[in-house]
């Protein structure tokens, strides 16, 4: 991507929440990338950032090879925003000290502003106590020269540092989450007042810039595009195609295993709204097929995934001439193959890219939204046109409805979902509930129950109900319902789908559990 004038890198010391950090800035307007600490002088040489934060870490400074600051960051006067585990860094590195706590501080905590200080304006005032945020054991035990301590907790007499000349801040605490209300804007200030930065990073920016880079990748070659009904891979598509237009063919893999009407709509808004190349491939039969028989979940993955890989395969060589393939691929998926010290840490599943053809057919990648998170794709996608009901639809796993039905998937059992479903989610939305709910789906269960339906005794399956609020996908808690809104969906269902007589209610958090049921 071409490098924003304007930018702050985030050095990566492995902390669980430096997404989080990456998040904040750019919710500020600014753009900002993750290095590992290991690469993080390179980054540095490369986006030349107006800022600098360190990021928290489950290390210790204390450690033998704990992780280290890279000298040109503070030889380049840059300013610089230590967290957590990167304020002991700063304090390790210049001069300060750092010891064991003779016991942590981990949760909520507040803190007491003792001195005024650039991150704190228009914010906080000398004299407050505020909420934070603490999640450490270390703590420093004396300030760098030239530092002074502007907030401190119980735990934490150094919560808050600033060296004013040298643009220097740190704090104990971590601002990137929700549970640091101010946390967002500390961050912000950090960006805008100490940075100088404007904060005009836009959707519109990242637009203009992306198209002319996907016009110089490209050339007069041609891209191919799987489709997976999804926002990510609709987003790529619509982007390039406004990039290069004709030169790109989209390939849809129906694997039957979709939510109800999901592709029909991905057909009707790619060949009539957008009017771009769509090769639709019905492989309903061959996927169910395949699947007959199978209950372990990682094995429907693996067959879904090299399945779809095969038929997406044999449709691009029909198409031919393609020197380039379109991945949906977002900036999480990025960072987490490559964990802080330099090795894998997340692998990505293969269903949810066509992992491996790159290398399998001689193409190159074409990946436009590998610098975006998952709420900036739909902000992007909106800044495209794409309707409302698309672009913030409730994420859908890449195997479908094939892991939302627990033991052998088959077709009645999909469609007996469908109808389930889609009932679910209409009724949602006619409460207005949906844009309120991260994710909402049904699940058909592998059990029967006994029931009565008129005078008769049934004997037919059991429909689990899950919704969650989160911000990431990474916890989850279960979503609330109004009274009298479950009762009214168990009704529904039970009377209008043929083969239900049981509605149960999914209230188990992440974790202990997963969003999806398998």
């Amino acid at each position: 991507m071409t490098q924003p004038s304007d930018s702050i890198l985030i050095v990566d010391f492995g902390s669980q929440v430096t997404q989080l950090i990456a998040r904040r800035v750019r919710e500020a307007g600014v753009y900002s990338e993750i290095a590992p600490f290991n690469a993080a002088a390179d980054a540095f040489a490369r986006m030349a950032p107006k800022g600098v934060i360190l990021s928290g870490s489950p290390a210790s400074v204390l450690d033998d090879n704990a992780p280290q600051v890279p000298a040109a960051i503070f030889e380049s006067g840059v300013p610089l925003l230590g967290i957590c585990y990167g304020q002991q860094a700063m304090m390790a590195a210049l001069g300060g000290a750092v010891a064991r706590g003779d016991s942590g501080e981990f949760g909520h905590a507040f803190i007491d502003v003792a001195d005024g200080c650039v991150l704190f304006d228009g914010l906080w005032a000398e004299g407050e106590r505020h909420q934070v945020w603490m999640s450490h054991g270390d703590k420093v035990t004396a300030l760098a020269p030239g530092f002074r301590a502007v907030a401190a907790s119980p735990g934490a007499p150094y919560a808050v540092i600033a060296d004013d000349a040298r643009r220097y801040y740190a704090m104990q605490f971590h601002p990137e989450v929700v549970h640091t209300p101010d946390g967002a804007r500390l961050i912000a200030n950090f960006a805008r007042h100490v940075c100088g930065l404007t904060g005009d990073w836009t959707m519109a920016e990242f637009r203009a810039t992306k198209i002319a880079e996907i016009r110089a990748q490209v050339g007069s070659g041609r891209v191919i595009c799987g489709l997976s009904g999804g926002v990510d891979s609709a987003v790529a598509a619509v982007l390039i195609h406004e990039a290069i237009g004709e030169q790109l063919t989209c390939v849809f893999v129906d694997h039957g295993l979709m939510r109800s009407g999901e592709a029909e709509q991905v057909v009707s808004l790619f060949r009539g709204a957008y009017n771009i190349p769509l090769v639709h491939v019905n492989a309903e039969t061959l996927f169910l097929s395949g699947l007959a028989g199978v209950t372990d979940p990682e094995a429907k993955r693996k067959f879904i995934g090299k399945t779809f890989i095969d038929v997406f395969e044999a449709e691009a060589r029909k198409i031919g001439g393609a020197a380039f393939l379109a991945q949906g691929t977002l900036y999480p998926d990025v960072i987490e193959s490559v964990s802080f010290t330099g090795g894998p840490s997340v692998t990505i599943k293969s269903h949810h890219n066509v992992g491996g053809l790159p290398e399998r057919m001689n193409m190159a990648l074409v990946e436009p939204l590998r610098e975006l998170f998952k709420d900036e794709v739909r902000a992007l996608g909106r800044e495209l046109g794409l309707p409302e009901v698309f672009v913030g639809r409730h994420p859908f796993p890449g195997p479908g409805l094939a892991i939302r039905i627990p033991g052998e998937v088959t077709k009645e059992r999909c469609d007996i979902l469908r109808k389930a479903d889609a009932i679910y989610l209409e009724e949602i939305r006619n409460a207005g509930l949906y844009d309120a709910i991260w994710q909402a789906f049904a699940v058909l269960l592998p059990v029967r129950s006994v029931g009565v339906m008129g005078d008769g005794r049934t004997y037919d399956h059991v429909l689990a109900l899950r919704a969650v609020t989160s911000t990431d996908g990474m916890t989850a808690q279960a979503f609330e319902f109004p009274g009298g809104f479950l009762p009214r969906v168990a009704t529904r269902i039970v009377n209008e789908v043929r083969g239900i007589n049981r509605v149960t209610y999914d209230y188990t958090s992440k974790p202990p559990g997963t969003i999806e049921w398998e």
